[in-house]
């Protein structure tokens, strides 16, 4: 594991560089080179310790020492043209080892500022060579910070995707086992620690453990050995010999080489291949040599095929892939999908979205081939991952759940039937196996694994029809393009963010934007009846959450399905209830951005009993809906009211209470570990009753609120209050108010007034958003009658507060009846 004071050095490497190299990359680069040069150095040192002689400065290359270099007595100029002429000679000297000077190859220094170069130097001192497990670590720490390279489609795989797809490919200590596109080498190291665990005796009794201790020395040799990958980027190859030499490769084995128009290697193959090829092809595609089976110009297509065809008897390989690659309907996805299918490929799993947050969206997939399971079993298995250990939003931060572990075991007891000609019968909650005559039929050899799972019996008395044939399906109206067409407008154009909005309600009645009857008449909109039911056919948030019933007859958005039930078969309050049930991602293929197919939703079937039995399902619904609707009109119109008299004297805030601003610390000091204090931006964290989740986790404290503070939030929207319950960090969207002890005022009674005091409260009306800044809060006026005054409307208020949370309570009571109600319909039993 990284350890902290290893973790602190290398940002404040990056701190030093940022104001003359501001390129993450070159930063990196930059680094990466100094530590090898001291490391070298350390390395001489070593050896003359115990008798033996200097290996790399020596032999008119004393000079370029790291002592020489980083004297007290030596100035900044000299320090520069030192370390310059070093950083040149030491790639030409033949003395080097080659791999030291393919590191150091066109290494040089970016900036002659003197003081900056002193400062870094400072800190790579602070480093000392070793062959541990730490620096590799933290070596890993350092590429981490590359992020992505864009331009070229690569995108760094996450480490826990890496080892999910090492563990299942299970490499073993005589195998081979290549990267083709292997960035910094992240599935070489995990391969090759892979191996290690494999081969290591159990600790006992609290012993550290020996990784590979049961390899013999030759094995430990042939395994670095057969180790190895390719790269088109020199930058990369560098980045990729120093994290294996770290981790142990006295020799790594990757070189600089153009997987795909270049044929050298052709004729070379591997026991695994595991890769992360890039996405992106270049404007006007690759030119590949002419030895590939597929013709394509497309690089995900061209890497899939070299794989596949470079696998040795018995191989097997993990790649990740793009979903264009398990759906695209041109001839050369097509060509290659067959390609699998009747040779190669043994299983796919559908990855969340979001594994390549925040440098990608892109959906993908991984494509297990495994040449002796396609040959001895006649299936082909899918498994969906839908939880991988982390959120999907952009700071992908840590959540309970993963299924990796699960789909490992899964998956990798399934290989091992197909392996022996089974395989035929998976069904597991992750995981179904499909015939490959299946896969072949419709000729497209869509890898869509939704595509070929088998309905579920449907456990309801009642007959589940499809909606097309009860329900008429439309889409709405394309929305009209010019102010003239909403100026002045009476009639409804519902979008989908309105349908977001209500989600809370079965009737939408109302409408964000009106439409005039031009727009009417020259875009020829359709007008949709009352009872229509609205579900969103697009968008990653609003299509998997919402659906709402029109009211009234309304215009509707194109992003938006429109169901409507024919009278004779079904109320539309009923079908809107058994709706709310639908999880949509179940209607459509597995992409990044879900789009749902109007004949996806036609064919959805759901239990349709006799309308009679329909309308008693809608009764008790609609009952238990109408005791939460009172319920939520108390909370949303309950404001506490303190009766101010002018008796009182009124004081500024200020004067009773100090306020704290909050303040945000660097970015380098977030984690997502749950380390440090939780740390809170604004008020998205706030809820109804108490603090949620916060933002994240930081070990620098800035500035803090305590137990029983009261929480503000400063930038839009400005005033809502909260409390904190713990110890946390307040970012720039909140201040903490505490109430002086000294003061003779009531922190409850604060808490109310504050709340009425909230509708009130504005922002500076000039800046870029709305906010207030800590002395506009301390001027609030706040009234301060006699203390024992304050404690009694301090107790009316949290008697009201009672009443308030009780309605709290009883929605979410009523909201599981509802559930229940809808669900028995579903699984069998009678109505109530």
């Amino acid at each position: 594991m990284l350890d902290a004071d290893t973790k602190r050095r290398i940002d404040a490497c990056r701190d030093i560089l940022v104001g003359k190299v501001p390129n993450p990359a070159a930063q990196v680069e930059q680094i990466t080179v100094a530590l090898i040069y001291k490391f070298m150095n350390d390395m001489d040192l070593e050896a003359e310790e115990l008798g033996g002689k200097a290996r790399f400065f020596s032999g008119g290359f004393e000079q370029y020492r790291w002592a020489a270099l980083t004297a007290p007595g030596v100035s900044g100029r000299d320090m520069i043209d030192a370390y310059s002429e070093a950083l040149a000679a030491t790639g030409e000297n033949e003395v080097l080892p080659l791999l030291f000077r393919r590191i150091f190859r066109d290494a040089s220094l970016p900036y002659r500022d003197p003081e900056t170069l002193r400062l870094f130097l400072r800190e790579i001192d602070g480093f000392t060579y070793d062959h541990s497990e730490r620096l590799g670590d933290a070596f890993e720490y350092l590429l981490s910070i590359l992020g992505s390279q864009g331009d070229a489609g690569q995108f760094r795989t996450p480490r826990h995707i890496i080892d999910f797809m090492v563990a299942v490919m299970d490499p073993q200590k005589h195998e081979t086992v290549l990267d083709p596109a292997c960035g910094t080498a992240g599935f070489l190291i995990s391969a090759y620690k892979h191996v290690l665990r494999r081969n290591s005796t159990a600790p006992e009794n609290g012993a550290p453990p020996r990784p590979g201790d049961l390899l013999t020395a030759a094995e430990r040799a042939a395994l670095a050995g057969n180790i190895g990958g390719y790269d088109i980027s020199p930058d990369m190859v560098r980045l990729s010999l120093v994290n294996l030499y770290l981790h142990r490769f006295v020799d790594p084995k990757v070189e600089e080489y153009d997987t795909l128009t270049s044929d050298d290697k052709w004729n070379e193959t591997a026991d695994v291949i595991l890769a992360n090829p890039p996405f992106m092809s270049p404007k006007g595609g690759i030119k590949p040599h002419n030895r590939f089976q597929v013709r394509s110009t497309r690089s995900e297509v061209l890497f899939v095929d070299y794989i596949a065809e470079h696998l040795a008897p018995g191989g097997r390989a993990a790649v990740i892939v793009p979903e264009g690659v398990i759906f695209q309907s041109q001839k050369a996805y097509v060509a290659l999908r067959k390609t699998l299918v009747e040779s190669r490929l043994a299983a796919v799993v559908s990855l969340p979205a979001g594994v390549f947050n925040p440098y990608s969206g892109v959906k993908t997939s991984i494509l297990i081939l495994d040449r002796a399971a396609a040959k001895a079993c006649a299936h082909v298995a899918f498994f969906k991952v839908e939880n991988d250990g982390f959120d999907l939003g952009a700071q992908r931060k840590p959540q309970k759940g993963s299924q990796l572990s699960q789909a490992t075991a899964e998956l990798s007891a399934w290989l091992r039937t197909a392996r022996a000609g089974g395989g035929a019968d998976l069904q597991s909650p992750l995981g179904f196996s499909v015939p490959r005559t299946a896969i072949a039929e419709s000729g497209d050899y869509n890898l869509i694994g939704e595509r070929y799972r088998e309905k579920k019996a449907k456990p309801s008395q009642f007959e589940y029809r499809a909606l097309r044939v009860f329900c008429d399906l439309g889409a709405g109206n394309p929305a009209p393009q010019g102010n003239e067409y909403f100026e002045g407008g009476v009639l409804p154009f519902i979008r989908t963010s309105d349908v977001g909005q209500v989600h809370r309600s079965v009737r939408f009645t109302g409408a964000a934007d009106k439409l005039t009857p031009k727009a009417v008449a020259e875009r020829r909109l359709r007008l949709f009846p009352a009872g229509t039911i609205l579900f969103p056919k697009s968008g990653a948030s609003t299509f998997l959450n919402h659906r709402v019933m029109l009211g009234k007859p309304a215009y509707v958005s194109s992003h938006l399905a429109c169901i409507t039930p024919r009278p004779d078969f079904a109320l539309p309050e009923y079908v809107y209830h058994m709706l709310c049930r639908v999880d949509a991602r179940d209607l459509v293929p597995d992409q990044a951005y879900p789009s749902l197919r109007l004949d996806a939703l036609g064919n959805l079937e759901i239990p349709l009993p006799p309308l009679e039995i329909q309308r008693e399902i809608v009764a008790e619904v609609e009952g238990y809906r109408r005791v939460i609707d009172g319920a939520r009109a108390v909370i949303d119109n309950y404001r506490p009211r303190v009766p101010i008299d002018p008796a009182w004297e009124t004081v500024p805030l200020g004067e009773v209470c100090d306020v704290v601003a909050g303040q945000s610390p660097k970015a380098k000091f977030y984690n997502d570990e749950g380390h440090g204090l939780p740390f809170y931006q604004g008020k998205k964290e706030f809820t109804d009753r108490l603090l949620g989740p916060p933002t994240t986790w930081t070990t620098v404290v800035t500035k803090r609120a305590e137990p029983d503070d009261i929480l503000m939030s400063v930038r839009a929207p400005v005033g809502p209050i909260n409390e904190a319950t713990q110890t946390i960090c307040i970012g720039r969207g909140l201040a903490a108010i505490k109430v002086k002890r000294d003061k003779k005022l009531d922190r409850k009674f604060l808490w109310s007034v504050l709340l009425q005091l909230q509708p009130t409260i504005k922002g500076n009306p000039g800046a870029v958003f709305e906010s207030i800044n800590k002395a506009d809060i301390e001027r609030l006026s706040i009234p301060l009658p006699p203390l024992e005054t304050q404690k009694s409307i301090a107790a009316e208020f949290e008697a009201e507060q009672s009443l308030v949370n009780g309605n709290r309570d009883l929605i979410a009571r009523f909201e599981k009846k509802i559930a229940a109600a809808i669900a028995r319909v579903w699984e069998g039993e009678e109505a109530a």
